[in-house]
């Protein structure tokens, strides 16, 4: 960049010099300047004296280095699939639209419990089934337009809980058995009134969903396209012109230039007041890997990097020179996992299984999956893909979370032990050939397709050790990293035999991730159920995942936090005794910032920039 700069300015300095203007020569000013007319002449000598003092001044400005500008750049590694929030269901959305939100209320930085954020506070009934929300004062949209309870009345009863809308924000506000949703209503202009049909421990973080404008949404809510579906589903797609998207968070959208990058600007109508969010613009650059995204850590392009565990050494020589600081954030909540596709239904369009009946059959056979488990030398992915900046993961909860149970409080573990795995596989009825590989009974060669995403080197480099490891047991693996959203189109269409992949945390409460282990969940994957938009014939739900359903139901209305965690152990058994996936490992959140970033504070779970709006960056 310097040098580009340099040959800028150069480049300008002698165009400068190359158009200088010339001066006519006559004989009045030669008398001018002979002294004939002094008062002329003085002015002639001003005016050339301040021209030529100007064009000085300007070519050594462009001369000069510039500065870096004040902005905040940073990198993901894929394209988002939508600016949809309800529609979201993959961390590249996401990210890119998290900017753009509020919600009522958000997380304390200090004591991760629910605090205000567009309601100033709420009001709970004795019974615990009430809560008044109400609204800071003269709240409004990035468009200028006023943020009511309606809008609040709106996302929730014609979004989130419109069956419709296929959106995973429904399934985690379901209540009891029943999955019953609160009643919603605006009493007035600033405050919303949420009425539970029995105790929901989790309400308030619940009631954190982003509100989404009434005025700019209500008609594709109400309109339907030639299949009966709200137009909804289509609307604020990644084609949308990014002038259109309207939130209530710090920043709008700016630009998005698909597979190069997102900006964005302060919202002018932010509720924390002028000046508020204080860096100018924040760039997302969309890059091809992880490795890219290191390179341009290290060159001094970006501001922010996610360090993996093979990078840390590396960098840490570098901290002091390049001046940034490595922030450790602790273990992640996210659930990093090996997954079997254990569907045994049909798509009704074709009536053929989504999964090879053969290899379903693999899958659905508990010692299949504990022989896998055993077959994979979990510490040496830690070692080697982390470089030990993490540990095994054996529960599908994190140890940062409260609701962790460890293998010292009884939860079951599967050591590395490959002859172990050959004896459950040789019990069960699996043979070798003399080639070595492993057969089942009817003599079929046991090999499977794993997918994950490409471009995160995490994974692919943990594939490529899983495909290793297996094969020592017999078991051929062809491993497939694919594009992200390829991925999710394949998940989401029941097309995968095993899976190499991760879920965000979704923070401490166990029932944000209901979705995904509850049968009814849309990100039940390893055996979607029929789903709305989304359906399938001859379902078969297992008696251990309608246990995990119980749990779930029984979980929330549990208000005790010793009685909620004795439920949750239980389902952390579970999950480890049948194995529909097996964790893989739990990184270090280790976060690399720039130091002219001022005003960082990073927290475990919330991450480096959880307060971006209140960071400022000094050259």
């Amino acid at each position: 960049m310097r040098a580009s700069a340099a040959r800028s300015a150069w480049a300008t300095g002698r165009g400068m010099r190359a158009s200088r203007p010339k001066l006519a020569w006559n004989n009045d000013l030669a008398k001018e300047m002979a002294g004939q007319n002094n008062t002329s002449a003085n002015r002639l000598r001003r005016n050339l004296f301040v021209s030529l003092l100007g064009i000085l001044l300007l070519w050594l400005s462009a001369c000069a280095t510039p500065t870096r500008p004040p902005h905040l750049v940073a990198t993901v590694t894929s394209d988002p699939k939508t600016f949809n929030t309800y529609l979201a269901a993959e961390s590249s959305s996401r990210d890119a639209i998290a900017y753009l939100e509020a919600g009522l209320v958000t997380l304390d930085e200090d004591t991760l419990l629910p605090k205000p954020e567009l309601a100033e506070g709420w009001e709970v009934s004795e019974d615990g089934l009430r809560y008044v929300f109400t609204l800071r004062e003269g709240l409004r949209w990035s468009d200028g337009e006023p943020l009511t309870a309606a809008d609040v009345d709106f996302t929730f009863n014609r979004i989130i809980f419109n069956e419709r809308i296929p959106t995973s924000a429904r399934d985690v506000k379901r209540i009891g058995e029943a999955g019953a949703l609160p009643q919603v209503r605006a009493l007035d202009e600033r405050r919303i009134e949420f009425v539970l049909p029995e105790p929901f421990a989790p309400f308030l973080l619940q009631a954190g969903s982003p509100i989404l404008p009434k005025h700019i949404l209500e008609p594709t809510v109400e309109q339907l396209d030639s299949r009966g579906n709200p137009l909804f589903l289509q609307t604020w797609g990644i084609d949308t012109p990014v002038q259109q998207l309207v939130g209530a968070g710090p920043y709008v959208m700016q630009e998005y230039t698909p597979g190069q990058r997102l900006v964005y600007r302060p919202n002018p109508y932010y509720w924390k007041g002028e000046g508020i969010p204080r860096i100018e613009r924040v760039i997302l650059r969309i890059v091809d890997s992880e490795d890219t995204a290191l390179l341009q850590f290290r060159s001094g392009e970006t501001d922010v990097f996610s360090v993996r565990g093979r990078d840390f050494q590396l960098l840490k020589r570098e901290e002091e020179r390049d001046q940034f600081t490595i922030y450790n954030l602790g273990q992640t909540l996210n659930n990093s996992f090996f997954a079997f596709n254990l569907s045994r239904a049909r798509n009704p369009q074709t009536g053929r299984p989504f999964v090879d009946p053969v290899k379903s059959r693999w899958f659905n056979d508990l010692n299949f999956r504990r022989a896998v488990a055993h077959a994979m030398n979990r510490q040496f992915y830690v070692d080697s893909v982390l470089q030990g900046l993490g540990q095994i993961q054996h529960s599908v909860f994190s140890p940062a979370s409260p609701f962790y149970l460890s293998p010292e409080e009884g939860l079951p573990t599967y050591d590395y032990n490959p002859e172990k795995a050959r004896q459950l596989l040789l019990d069960a009825g699996y043979t070798y050939d003399a080639e070595g590989h492993l057969r089942d009974s009817e003599g079929n060669r046991i090999r499977f397709t794993l997918l994950t995403n490409a471009g995160n080197n995490q994974r692919e480099a943990t594939g490529a050790l899983i495909k290793a490891d297996l094969e020592r047991i017999g078991i051929t693996v062809d491993f497939t990293p694919i594009a992200f959203n390829t991925l999710v189109q394949r998940t989401d269409s029941r097309d995968w035999e095993t899976l190499l992949l991760g879920f965000g945390g979704g923070g401490t409460e166990p029932n944000n991730g209901s979705n995904i282990w509850r049968s009814d969940g849309r990100l039940h994957l390893f055996n979607l159920g029929d789903l709305p938009g989304n359906p399938a014939e001859g379902v078969e739900v297992s008696d251990w995942e309608r246990e995990i359903d119980r749990i779930f139901i029984e979980g929330v209305r549990e208000l005790d936090f010793e009685k909620r965690k004795a439920l949750y152990d239980r389902f952390q058994i579970i999950i480890q005794e049948q194995l529909p996936q097996i964790g893989t490992f739990n990184p270090l959140v280790l976060s690399a910032l720039r130091n002219r970033i001022q005003g960082v504070d990073p927290r475990p779970i919330l991450g480096p920039l959880w307060n971006l709006d209140q960071l400022y960056i000094q050259e």
